[in-house]
C-alpha cells in the first residue's frame, strides 16, 4: 500500500494575502472559490488556503507549538530569500543560520498569516 500527499491546507484569515504569496513564492496557478484557493504547481501536491477567520497565528518561536510548517529546497538561498521577502513573508532567523557549501541548515520564514517554513540547500 502507498499512501501519497494529495495537499496541503493551510488556515488564513485573508485568503487573498496568504495565497498570492505562496503564488509569487512557488509560482503555478490559482483557482478559488468563496472559502477557499487552490494553488496548482507542477510536481507539487494541491496547497489550498482555506478561510478560517478567527485564524490565530502560531507564536513559534518564541512560545507555543509552530502547528505545522512546510521544508522547501532551493539551489539559490540568496535569491529564495529575496523572494520570500519580496512576496510578503517574514525572516525569523538571521542570514548567518545556513552553510550554503556544506548543504546544511536552513532559513526560516514565516507566511503572511504565520505558518511558519524552511528553505534548505538542495
Amino acid at each position: 500500500m502507498k499512501i501519497n500527499l494529495s495537499a496541503l491546507i493551510v488556515d488564513a484569515a485573508d485568503l487573498d494575502r496568504e495565497s498570492a504569496f505562496w503564488h509569487r513564492l512557488l509560482g503555478g496557478s490559482i483557482t478559488t472559490t468563496g472559502t477557499h484557493h487552490f494553488l496548482r504547481i507542477d510536481d507539487f501536491p494541491v496547497i489550498v488556503i482555506q478561510l478560517a477567520p478567527d485564524h490565530v497565528r502560531p507564536r513559534w518561536p518564541d512560545g507555543g507549538s509552530q502547528q505545522m510548517h512546510v521544508d522547501l529546497t532551493t539551489d539559490d538561498i540568496a535569491t529564495a530569500d529575496e523572494r520570500v521577502l519580496g512576496a510578503g513573508g517574514r525572516r525569523l532567523r538571521p542570514l548567518g543560520d545556513i552553510d550554503v557549501s556544506a548543504g546544511i541548515g536552513a532559513r526560516v520564514y514565516v507566511s503572511p498569516a504565520g505558518h511558519p517554513f524552511c528553505i534548505r540547500p538542495a
